[in-house]
């Protein structure tokens, strides 16, 4: 088996809400993630009650190539 070459040092922050804040390699300022839209709506987040930020699965998406 291969040596690891690369072992990513990631910290989650959990902020109130479904607010997370990512400290990722390579990034000065950490990554917000949160909910907006719909998905806010499914998680029953009533418009204009918390700042909306995009979700892991809209990072997902984007670093997948769209």
């Amino acid at each position: 088996m291969a040596d690891v070459v690369y072992r990513p040092e990631i910290h989650i922050e959990r902020l109130p809400g479904s607010v997370r804040k990512a400290h990722l390699p390579a990034e000065q300022a950490p990554v917000i993630f949160g909910t907006h839209g719909a998905v806010a709506e499914h998680y029953g987040r009533a418009p204009g009650t918390y700042e909306p930020h995009a979700t892991t699965l809209d990072y997902v998406i984007a670093a997948a190539g769209g």
